[in-house]
């Protein structure tokens, strides 16, 4: 969903919102730098297996009801979904138990993060901006860029259609505008994953092209007074 290349898991990446997913794990696993925030992360592993036991056979129900909105090509049907997300979250739960200390998950949430500037090279954020438009407003999905924008030199999202519809989301381009005011380079790319209908794309913004340009302004400048003493 992110078009991850080889060379983006060499990067130092920031999982947002990753709740109970198996990405952390598996990539530290192979050596991988990754950390991974959520707010779910304040409570312990058998809290959590606790939770996705209440809430799975709702979510599994939901799907069910709107099969029609999601393309069974990778995944064959609603019973194959559910051993899939299941295997992943276990996968999760084992790392989480014996890692939860190590500082790779950390209880931490959109739109302030404890983190530096340009901490990270890479932010992915999956299944939360955009996705719940009708319970995030505007001035939320903006802050929330801005900030994700602030701690990585380049940012991810994906899917960019709103649950309660399929559509894509209404904050999309005013989110894109206010960033582009701010000097950041954003687009939408096509993405060869889609498993809701529709979700194609990927929002990306990122701050080199910036950094860059400061850099070169700043050696113009010193030229120009090496220039003038001489």
């Amino acid at each position: 969903m992110f078009s991850i290349t080889s060379r983006d898991l060499e990067k130092k990446i920031l999982g947002c919102g990753d709740g109970p997913a198996s990405f952390n794990a598996e990539l530290a696993a192979k050596g991988g730098d990754v950390i991974s925030i959520d707010p779910i992360y304040q409570i312990s592993s058998s809290q959590i297996q606790s939770r996705i036991e209440d809430v799975y056979p709702k979510i599994m129900e939901q799907v069910s009801k709107n099969t029609a909105d999601y393309v069974w090509d990778n995944i064959r049907d609603v019973e194959e979904l559910g051993k899939v997300r299941m295997e992943a979250m276990k996968t999760f739960l084992r790392d989480y138990e014996d890692n939860q200390k190590s500082g790779r998950y950390i209880n931490a949430s959109l739109p302030i993060l404890p983190f530096k500037d340009k901490e990270f090279d890479l932010a992915l954020c999956s299944h939360y901006l955009f996705l719940y438009s009708k319970h995030v407003n505007l001035h939320e999905h903006i802050e929330a860029m801005k900030e994700l924008c602030r701690v990585s030199r380049e940012v991810r999202v994906y899917p960019l259609l709103s649950l309660s519809n399929n559509q894509e989301s209404p904050h999309i381009h005013p989110v894109m505008a206010e960033l582009e005011k701010k000097g950041v380079e954003v687009s939408l790319v096509p993405v060869k994953y889609e498993f809701q209908k529709g979700a194609t794309k990927m929002l990306v913004a990122k701050q080199e092209n910036i950094i860059l340009s400061i850099r070169k302004h700043n050696r113009n400048r010193f030229h120009h007074r090496r220039q003038n003493l001489n």
